[in-house]
């Protein structure tokens, strides 16, 4: 295995603490368009926005090296409180407005920072791309400045167990800006971002929303992420126009019967869990434009893409990023360990993040197969079954939409299906396709998968099971 990547080729300079705020996210003409929120905000707007939010800010007490939570929905709020943040020198910790109360209160006692930002009332609504929040700053007791370089907090999704703390330094967002700069088909000047995925997630954050500020394209937060609302946002703009967002909005938009014709819908771009080999075919007819897609971790931002889908199942890796495989585990080269706090520390041995996701590397061509979790293989009676061979087994059934499997005293497997089809006969249907030691044990039928806060189906076989019960009726 080759020596990771070093420090140097990674992180470029910067000028002092949040300078890299004004020098690449607010710069430019003022009289431009940054983002579209429900209407157009200049980029003349979005500096002085960030400045008063800075002011409030410092007017709590927050100073460089201070410490900001902020827990908003994605929203005009969230973005200028972020950038506020990082433009007074600050660490910024980015907590999900989804969070209960409980989960709340047990993040903010692991990161502990010293202001909050939050809603003044109550957010209600589903499928909003955005948020029209008043905000407040709360100081908190017992808050304590940065005890890191990062300027970047993130829980990791939760899909399997418990959150990771993970950190982000500057020169690690801005390595990861200049590699979506150099990917040859991303969005660049001139052009759209209708982004899907969430602002406070990696993928809608850095792919989405600081790319395009710091790349000049247009970042677009749709009002609904229904069909029409997505279509809508596309139809608003004439300049080319990419999609960015996760597989399920992927297949929303593949089930709609008569797509409009859309000329500047220039492509889709996934990131998150794979898209189905027909999803993807009804998606590239119906709408004439290309899905792409990208791999990734919340750890590091975008590892290796396909943005054009001709290569798919191959991924190329990101300029910049070294990847291995290693008994058949990716393994992902990173100058430090991404973990702030207590973690596990064999996930990060000698300049090497063990990813747990499993994947091949064609030594001829450099192209990085994802092949699942590699936690996704268990087993059965002394025999390796993967449970991602039974999850596209179950997909490939008439009428089956999303499926889960895990692994506790027995396979079990959790399926959603659509409205036409019958859910009876699945158990029959996949004795014809999977051996018997392959088979689950039990089938449920939910309603809806329980997600996580970046969408992604929980993986957790306690909530699984709590919500077939209460499909149930139990």
């Amino acid at each position: 295995m080759g020596s990771p990547v070093g420090e140097a080729e990674l992180i470029r300079p910067v000028r002092t603490e949040g300078a890299w705020v004004d020098d690449l996210l607010l710069q430019g003409d003022g009289r431009h368009v940054a983002l579209h929120v429900g209407r157009p905000v200049s980029r003349a707007e979005l500096r002085r926005l960030v400045a008063e939010q800075q002011a409030r800010f410092e007017a709590a007490g927050l100073a460089a090296g201070g410490t900001v939570a902020v827990r908003l929905p994605p929203s005009l709020g969230c973005i200028t409180a972020m950038l506020a943040g990082w433009r007074a020198g600050a660490q910024v910790a980015l907590l999900d407005y989804r969070l209960t109360a409980h989960e709340c209160g047990k993040a903010i006692a692991r990161i502990t920072p010293q202001l909050v930002v939050e809603p003044v009332g109550e957010v209600t609504g589903t499928l909003r791309g955005f948020f029209e929040v008043d905000t407040r700053v709360v100081p908190l007791r017992g808050g304590r400045p940065a005890g890191s370089e990062h300027v970047l907090l993130q829980l990791s999704s939760g899909s399997t167990g418990p959150s990771k703390v993970i950190g982000r330094t500057t020169g690690s967002l801005l390595a990861e800006l200049d590699r979506y700069a150099q990917l040859k088909d991303f969005p660049h000047r001139g052009e759209r971002i209708v982004v899907l995925a969430s602002v406070v997630h990696v993928l809608g954050l850095v792919g989405g929303l600081l790319y395009g500020l710091a790349g000049g394209a247009q970042v677009f937060l749709p009002a609904r992420l229904t069909v029409d609302g997505i279509l809508k946002a596309v139809a608003a703009g004439d300049e080319p126009t990419t999609l960015l967002g996760v597989p399920s909005q992927t297949a929303v938009l593949a089930a709609a019967r008569t797509p409009p014709r859309l000329p500047q819908l220039r492509r889709m771009i996934t990131g998150g869990e794979l898209v189905r080999p027909q999803v993807r075919e009804r998606f590239t007819i119906g709408y004439g434009a290309e899905l792409g897609v990208m791999y990734g971790m919340t750890e590091a931002g975008v590892i290796a893409t396909d943005l054009t889908g001709r290569t798919s199942p191959g991924l190329a890796p990101a300029p910049g990023m070294k990847v291995q495989v290693e008994e058949g585990q990716i393994l992902l080269a990173l100058p430090e360990s991404p973990y702030v706090g207590q973690t596990d520390p064999t996930r990060y041995v000698d300049g090497w993040l063990r990813t747990k996701d499993a994947g091949s590397l064609d030594e001829a061509t450099g192209l990085l197969t994802i092949l699942g979790r590699l936690d996704s293989q268990v087993s059965v009676g002394g025999l390796k079954v993967d449970l991602a061979e039974v999850e596209a087994s179950l997909l490939a059934l008439p009428g089956v939409t999303e499926a889960v499997v895990v692994h506790g005293t027995g396979i079990e497997a959790f399926v959603t299906v659509a409205r036409t089809a019958a859910s009876g006969g699945l158990a029959e249907s996949l004795a014809t396709r999977l051996a018997p030691y392959k088979r689950p044990r039990t089938l449920h039928v939910l309603p809806e998968f329980p997600r996580t806060a970046t969408g992604k189906p929980v993986r957790n076989a306690e909530i699984l099971r709590a919500a077939a019960r209460s499909a149930a009726g139990v």
